[in-house]
């Protein structure tokens, strides 16, 4: 039976599960332009954020990881979210059995540190739970800012490949690579 989702903290960040409550901010951050830049391309409607929304507390349900909702611990600003999931994305090669990080921010939030924070506190949870496995992560070539967080949390370029007919760098992190 899956544990509960930890709640994680950096000196500026809470982590914590979704909520309800999350919804409105999640769908303001999805439905941003610049958020999807790289993720897409195109906004996601209410009715595809409610879904990723479900889609996180499945992974949490089901998977025992997940996604967390990021918040600035001091104001409780909505920050974006990161976390681990299960895709099931056809794509070669596999990642199938690799747990895929991943994360986004408004881009309020950007430019702060709070992406590679997050990453790296995320992070550290999965070295704990997962010890002696590997995490991947997929970025768009263009997409610079998460090209640094990704090197910055340890991840190192194992390949290029294609996602749904887009460039697509694949990342592979080693449990307790340096961050």
């Amino acid at each position: 039976m899956p544990t509960p989702p930890s709640t994680l903290t950096t000196p500026h960040l809470t982590l914590r599960p979704h909520t309800r409550d999350d919804f409105l901010d999640s769908f303001s951050m999805w439905s941003d332009p610049e958020v999807v830049r790289y993720i897409g391309g195109k906004p996601f409607t209410r009715e595809e954020v409610w879904a990723r929304l479900l889609r996180y507390a499945g992974h949490w349900a089901l998977l025992d990881y997940g996604y967390w909702v990021v918040r600035e611990t001091d104001t409780g600003r909505f920050v974006g979210e990161v976390g681990f999931a299960d895709f099931q994305r056809e794509i070669e090669p596999s990642l199938a059995g690799t747990p895929e990080m991943g994360w986004a921010l408004s881009p309020a939030m950007h430019g702060k540190g709070y992406a590679t924070q997050a990453v790296r506190a995320a992070l550290e949870w999965a070295d704990k739970k997962w010890p002696g496995a590997a995490t991947a992560c997929i970025v768009a070539p263009e997409n610079e800012a998460s090209l640094r967080v990704a090197h910055k949390a340890g991840y190192r370029e194992q390949l290029r490949t294609t996602y749904k007919g887009q460039p697509t760098i694949m990342f592979k992190r080693e449990p307790g690579a340096a961050m």
